[in-house]
């Protein structure tokens, strides 16, 4: 159910109730580790990481592409770098990759863009992660709002995403 409403800062939210609730179950059903912070809204990777007091790097970006197809998959990277779409298609079988219209992004993971999680979507998409997520100790994503993220080791990641780590990231 998606759930309208004003948080803290005034801003009005528009997303499933059940984001937050689904990646939690997730996370705990693996056994992982972490923690969530609240913090001021953040729209881009470099704010998110100011907001949380942590490296870009260890940022994880989820972007949403659209192959020829017009099927979604979800491309994770360190939020520092950038996704090379031509690469990622040729490695995985697409003949083409873009990004997904802000519009299609919402129908199809329940948040908008700047607030997409790694996983957590209420149907399962295709998720491709680029070896850069791994880079740290620690990664942190935000959890379907731009005013909540998640923190947790990446040994804790490796545990909820079912990978295999690819090479699609350019600086």
């Amino acid at each position: 159910m998606v759930h309208a409403c004003l948080n803290k800062w005034g801003l009005h939210l528009k997303m499933s109730e059940s984001t937050l609730v689904r990646m939690k179950k997730t996370m705990e059903e693996k056994g992982a580790s972490f923690e969530v912070l609240e913090h001021d809204p953040v729209f881009t990777s470099a704010q998110a990481a100011r907001s949380r007091k942590g490296a870009l790097h260890s940022g994880v970006k989820a972007l949403v592409l659209k192959n020829e197809n017009g099927v979604f998959v979800v491309a994770l990277v360190a939020a520092d770098k950038k996704v090379d779409l031509k690469k990622l298609a040729k490695t995985v079988g697409f003949k083409e990759l873009n990004l997904a219209p802000k519009e299609e992004v919402l129908k199809a993971t329940d948040c908008e863009v700047g607030s997409v999680p790694p996983f957590g979507f209420p149907k399962p998409l295709a998720t491709y992660v680029d070896q850069s997520v791994f880079d740290n100790e620690v990664n942190e994503f935000n959890a379907g709002l731009h005013t909540v993220s998640i923190r947790l080791p990446a040994k804790e990641l490796r545990k909820v995403l079912v990978q295999k780590l690819l090479d699609f990231s350019m600086a």
